[in-house]
């Protein structure tokens, strides 16, 4: 366990910067991939704790939260097939960052996961790591997914992102002010076995039909109609890809 948490700290790293709300979270502007398990990811480069003290204030006037759960969660964390060990983590769904700590003390030190791409958690039995995919407006984007279904043929994901919308004053007594918001979202991409590319799913029957092959596509049709399913519906969209794995 000792040789766990010292590589842990290797694959870790803490960033001081963090991206503008006003602008594309600091993930796309990234180039993903990563270093290997020589060490060579990201420089170490001051403790996150300093950096949320000091957005504290203004976060309490924000309506919402950068975070998809506030709280520190227990995970495992892998790099490759190889267990690291138990840590908790936070994400950051705005700048697309993951906050981690041994221990969930509040004195334990706040660092951020490295982008490599190796690495990977594991958040309610599923395992998120950071890809690299392509939004349904055909821009290459850099984020972590959660893998959903792990297929034979098709792969599905998850992603879940956050974006800040400025407030406004009021412009006068008679108009009320707009808080700052932080809005909370939702998309889905999946990978066919043998092509390195991970796609948008806009969630509309006919659109994922285009998506699919057109010897699947028929009995896919079919599928849905007997069925009566909707993909904007999660637990929907998961019976399409187990059919489509059958």
């Amino acid at each position: 366990m000792k040789k766990n948490l010292y590589v842990l700290l290797i694959f870790c790293t803490t960033i001081s910067g963090y991206a503008q709300y006003a602008g594309q979270a600091s993930s796309n502007m990234s180039a993903g991939g990563g270093g290997g398990a020589t060490g060579q990811i990201y420089d170490l480069m001051g403790p996150i704790s300093e950096r949320n003290k000091k957005n504290a204030d203004m976060y309490s006037a924000f309506q919402g939260s950068p975070y998809i759960s506030d709280t520190f969660l227990p995970t495992t964390m892998f790099y490759g097939d190889e267990n690291m060990g138990n840590i908790f983590y936070r994400y950051n769904a705005l700048n697309e960052e993951i906050e981690i700590k041994k221990s969930n003390s509040e004195e334990a030190q706040i660092q951020s996961l490295s982008r490599d791409k190796k690495i990977n958690i594991v958040t309610n039995g599923k395992k998120m790591s950071f890809k690299t995919f392509t939004t349904s407006k055909n821009s290459t984007v850099n984020g972590y997914l959660t893998a959903i279904i792990d297929g034979k043929k098709y792969d599905l994901y998850k992603r879940s992102y956050v974006k800040y919308t400025e407030g406004k004053a009021a412009a006068n007594s008679f108009v009320k002010a707009v808080p700052s918001r932080f809005s909370q979202f939702t998309e889905y991409y999946f990978q066919k076995d043998g092509i390195n590319r991970m796609d948008e799913i806009k969630l509309k029957n006919g659109q994922l039909l285009k998506l699919i092959d057109d010897s699947k596509k028929a009995e896919l049709k079919q599928f849905l109609k007997e069925n009566d399913l909707n993909i904007k519906n999660e637990k929907d969209l998961i019976k399409v890809f187990g059919f489509l794995n059958s």
